[in-house]
């Protein structure tokens, strides 16, 4: 891992703080930066989130889909987890959470887009940093190829239903239009442009161009990431310096999320009898979140300010960590399965 990888949770937290302290200094720039939008698409954050999506979209393999039939049953795994467990289990903890257990703590509009924000966390699946989950377990990289790919081509497809269908079902407006173009903004067209990318660099010196490439693109999405955090936190700091608990209450579900899903995933590949070089990078693409999808599109959909936006930048914030610690489980249980 590199230096912004293994600190990720590090800078993340400096860009809360910075972002908080600006939205308190200068809440009037945060507020000439939130007019700037189109379709209820904020053009600065559209830019950023680009910026961030764009290079993970050219690290995807589309040619590796070819060898999906060697090992079904790992990509058997992640699509169960991914897309008949995990948008679902989100939810019910949502709901539970903010619904029940914490009903008197959250005013019930808030309540809402805090749900709202994890289920956009659940229903979009990892596709970048789980290369990175990948390397630290010794994962079979070229199965993992296999496994994103085929998520994201999913995902392109199945994000906006199950997304619709769960917000509708906690009783949030479903504004399809601007959910359906956050999609092909922030899924297809970085998808077609990553996968355009990468087979012109192929063409030109094959692996040695695309790694300096993606090497000279990594400080802008470094950049695009760190940026909408402190936008994120600056037009959230009002509401944050009046109820940081907020931040608190949403991580406690996310939390509960992330390891129950890891340890349904984990028992199933075990039961399935899967090699771990394929077992521990399914369980983390189970895992682990799109973050920038989901941040993309809780902005699009429910504002800048909402409750929403700023559940799925908690998810960044715990994310990191939490992967970690089930890295080194993983790598402490590799006898379980070889």
């Amino acid at each position: 891992m590199g230096l912004f990888e293994r600190y990720l949770s590090v800078w993340v937290g400096l860009a809360i703080i910075a972002g908080i302290a600006a939205g308190s200094m200068v809440p009037e720039w945060f507020a000439v930066v939130a007019g700037w939008q189109y379709a209820q698409v904020n053009l600065v954050i559209a830019v950023l989130i680009w910026l961030m999506i764009y290079p993970m979209m050219v690290q995807v393999d589309f040619s590796a889909i070819k060898d999906v039939g060697k090992k079904p049953k790992g990509i058997l795994l992640t699509l169960v987890i991914n897309w008949l467990i995990k948008p679902f289990t989100m939810a019910l903890l949502g709901w539970l959470f903010f619904k029940v257990l914490f009903v008197d703590m959250v005013d019930p509009q808030t309540a809402s887009e805090y749900i709202a924000g994890m289920i956009l966390l659940g229903v979009a699946p990892c596709t970048a940093m789980v290369f990175v989950w990948s390397q630290l377990t010794r994962g079979d990289a070229n199965y993992t190829l296999v496994q994103v790919s085929i998520n994201d081509v999913i995902m392109i497809f199945a994000f906006a239903p199950i997304a619709g269908l769960l917000l509708g079902v906690t009783d949030i407006t479903v504004p399809w239009d601007t959910l359906l173009l956050s999609v092909v903004l922030y899924v297809l067209i970085p998808l077609v442009a990553g996968a355009l990318t990468r087979k012109a660099l192929d063409n030109q010196q094959g692996s040695s161009r695309l790694a300096h490439f993606l090497q000279a693109m990594k400080p802008w999405s470094i950049v695009g990431l760190l940026t909408t955090v402190v936008l994120l936190f600056g037009f959230q700091s009002q509401t944050i310096l009046a109820k940081p608990e907020a931040i608190v209450l949403i991580a406690i579900p996310l939390l509960i999320q992330t390891y129950g899903i890891f340890a349904i995933a984990y028992l199933l590949a075990k039961r399935m009898k899967l090699p771990h070089n394929v077992a521990a990078p399914a369980c983390m693409i189970g895992t682990s979140n799109f973050f920038e999808l989901a941040v993309a599109v809780a902005i699009s959909v429910f504002g800048l300010e909402s409750g929403a936006a700023l559940a799925t930048v908690v998810g960044v914030l715990v994310e990191v960590p939490v992967m970690l610690s089930l890295v080194w489980f993983a790598n402490r249980t590799r006898d379980w399965f070889d």
